[in-house]
């Protein structure tokens, strides 16, 4: 499905959609990216009404429910100017199933049609929105990534380039491949626990892409990916470990700004 054009995010606050697994467990995450922001100037905001994007519903095919969380992600979100998330999943939700989980109700298919409009993940927002690829930052020391790209970024919204843009401009990174960096963890939310053996294979090979390469960390731009790989490798008693690209950007920042 191709994406409609978008108005310019330049100039405008931004409300922040830190989604309901970096609230639960990565709240770090959501501080990264507000510390990122505010680095480059830009006014930050955080409705204090959201909850989920309701995709979890969406997928197990749930859509009525699916539908009455979306309608709190409207109300919440309904004086938003541009909404940035640290997720491709969930900004895929946004921008590609509201319209069609609303289409047959008009007094919220425009609300949702315009959310699908002004929603950006965090590094498309960074890098194709504001045209930023050189932030200035510097890492304390030495390190080498390499990067997953998580499925729904990669496949519904074309995220690929934009991170790796992001963080080979920060000094003192050095960015190599990842065999396979575009294949699935095995996550896919109820995926890995409806089809448990299957994901645990995936999971296995990511695994083995990860140990076999030569750099310190693996980055991503999904904490539910991160969330399945960091679980297999610290259950295997393996040493390397996935970020969140926000958290490695923010070691970046001057320290008087971290």
């Amino acid at each position: 499905m191709s994406l409609p054009e978008r108005p310019s995010p330049k100039g405008k606050k931004v409300s922040l959609f830190v989604t309901c697994i970096i609230d639960m467990l990565y709240p770090h995450t959501g501080m990264s990216v507000v510390d990122i922001l505010e680095h480059l100037g830009i006014e930050v905001d955080f409705p204090m009404a959201q909850t989920c994007c309701g995709q979890p519903g969406f997928n197990s095919g749930y859509r009525d429910e699916a539908r009455q969380v979306a309608r709190q992600f409207l109300r919440a979100f309904a004086d938003a100017e541009v909404i940035v998330t640290p997720s491709g999943s969930c900004a895929a939700m946004v921008r590609h199933e509201y319209p069609t989980l609303f289409e047959d109700e008009p007094e919220w298919l425009a609300q949702a049609e315009r959310m699908a409009l002004i929603t950006w993940e965090f590094s498309e927002y960074l890098v194709d929105g504001l045209g930023i690829e050189n932030m200035k930052l510097a890492l304390p020391t030495p390190q080498t990534f390499a990067f997953h790209d998580a499925c729904h970024g990669l496949r519904l919204l074309g995220l690929k380039e934009q991170a790796r843009t992001l963080l080979e401009h920060v000094e003192n990174a050095e960015i190599i491949d990842l065999a396979e960096s575009d294949v699935c963890c095995g996550f896919g939310g109820l995926f890995s626990i409806k089809m448990a053996a299957i994901s645990n294979a995936m999971l296995q090979n990511k695994m083995a892409t990860i140990e076999d390469n030569p750099g310190d960390t693996i980055v991503t731009g999904d904490a539910s990916c991160l969330t399945h790989m960091n679980g297999g490798l610290q259950k295997h008693n393996k040493s390397k470990r996935v970020r969140h690209l926000a958290d490695v950007l923010a070691e970046g920042l001057p320290r008087h700004e971290a």
